[in-house]
């Protein structure tokens, strides 16, 4: 979230002291992330040690079980979390839960730019995560891929929505009349996905382990340029086809994919696979209509979020700009014609 909660810093220091067992000198918020049940903090201790601290609403342990696995499985690139006194790797706080993890000097791939030294090292990362063995206490955790309508009817209802309401709010206002505008397109997102989605459950697809959000925000690059964490954020892991990772490179999501050159050398890393474009056609276009989805929950459906509002409107209007996100799922969807006439 990009606004602190309302929640005194003392009486976070106090929890943070009584569960760790350290002396606090600083605790500063920082405005990252799109996700409203996340808080995040920079937490400093007496003897100058850094560490990240989220405070999370809506917890799920295996948020923390699977980044642990993946590390003791030798997986370098992933950060985990550290255990409290009682040796939990999270605490209670009132509706939120403490997870605190190491704090990393450096940037994310949305602030630096990605060697190709750097996107092989990452895609070597993907690979080691692919292919993991998941032993089955862990397995039956882990949420697996049904291709759900769920956010498909949110963006349905919304769209009813903006049709038939008022509303004063105006950023809100502003949402509605970009949505009828949009009306059209919209709606052949949804078709699309829906088409693709009844295709792909009427295949066998091998299901893996995915991290589900691979953009440059959950990239950490350290400052002396080494990438010493590949992937961080590990809230919404589940096992599906590999093409739920591998649509982020060069999905639009972010911009650390450029060009063709930069996606071939992460695929170095990753090394050869074939792709199924049905799947990768799918999920770029189910991830488009998830972010709307979600944008229109926190802006048509409540009045909440201060500045963040603003922000959550201009990124639901970026996917419709030229050679984002939605364009590059159209250009997807058009390589399985182009294979298909071959």
């Amino acid at each position: 979230m990009f606004t602190k909660p309302n929640i005194a810093d003392e009486l976070i220091i106090s929890r943070l002291q009584t569960e760790y067992g350290f002396h606090i000198a600083a605790l500063t918020f920082l405005p990252l992330g799109a996700d409203l049940g996340t808080a995040v903090y920079r937490v400093v201790t007496d003897n100058g040690i850094a560490y990240l601290l989220k405070l999370r609403k809506g917890f799920d342990e295996i948020t923390v079980t699977v980044p642990l696995f993946l590390k003791s499985q030798g997986i370098q690139e992933i950060i985990a979390p550290f255990e409290t006194k009682s040796e939990q790797c999270w605490a209670d706080f009132g509706e939120y839960k403490i997870i605190l993890y190491p704090f990393i000097e450096g940037k994310d791939g949305f602030d630096m730019e990605l060697t190709d030294h750097h996107r092989r090292i990452l895609g070597a990362a993907l690979k080691g995560i692919h292919s993991t063995q998941i032993p089955p206490e862990l397995k039956r955790l882990i949420p697996q891929e049904t291709f759900s309508p769920h956010w498909r009817e949110s963006m349905r209802l919304f769209q009813g929505r903006v049709e038939n309401q008022t509303f004063d709010e105006p950023i809100a206002a502003k949402l509605a009349e970009f949505m009828k505008s949009k009306r059209d397109e919209i709606t052949r997102l949804i078709e699309r996905a829906e088409g693709l989605a009844s295709e792909l459950q009427s295949k066998p697809l091998e299901f893996v382990l995915c991290h589900t959000d691979i953009h440059g925000g959950n990239i950490l690059i350290s400052d002396n340029g080494e990438l010493r964490v590949a992937i961080v954020d590990w809230d919404n892991p589940l096992l599906a086809p590999k093409e739920r990772d591998l649509m982020f490179i060069g999905g639009g999501i972010d911009e650390i994919w450029k060009s063709k050159r930069e996606q071939a050398v992460f695929y170095e890393g990753y090394g050869k696979t074939e792709v199924n474009l049905s799947a990768l056609a799918y999920y770029r276009y189910e991830r488009v209509i998830e972010d709307l989805a979600v944008y229109g929950e926190q802006l048509l459906l409540t009045n909440e979020g201060g500045a963040d509002r603003e922000e959550a409107y201009r990124r639901f209007k970026s996917n419709f700009e030229p050679g984002q996100t939605i364009e590059i799922a159209e250009k997807t969807n058009m390589l399985i014609d182009n294979k298909e006439r071959d």
